[in-house]
């Protein structure tokens, strides 16, 4: 994994991939798949106050910087654009 800090109340993340078969058992086409609304944190800025490094999150369709760094996808979004965090 890329080491890369982000400032103040920025969150990296990195993408959960998104199923290849629905809940009925059917196969998706590469290209039918929706972008995965839920990412892993892989780091947060040090004004960074309810999200921390290992959370589960879940994020808009739009609004997130996407950065490639050594082949790793991650993301980078403000803590306010998070909109939940899972709970196991």
């Amino acid at each position: 994994m890329s080491k890369i800090q982000p400032l103040a109340d920025r969150i990296v993340a990195e993408a959960v991939e998104a199923s290849e078969k629905t809940d009925s058992g059917f196969y998706l086409p590469q290209d039918a798949k929706e972008k995965p609304q839920m990412a892993k944190v892989v780091a947060v800025g040090k004004d960074v106050t309810e999200v921390k490094k290992g959370d589960t999150i879940i994020y808009p369709k739009f609004g997130t910087t996407d950065i490639k760094i050594d082949n790793d996808e991650l993301m980078i979004l403000k803590e306010e654009d998070v909109l939940g965090i899972i709970k196991k």
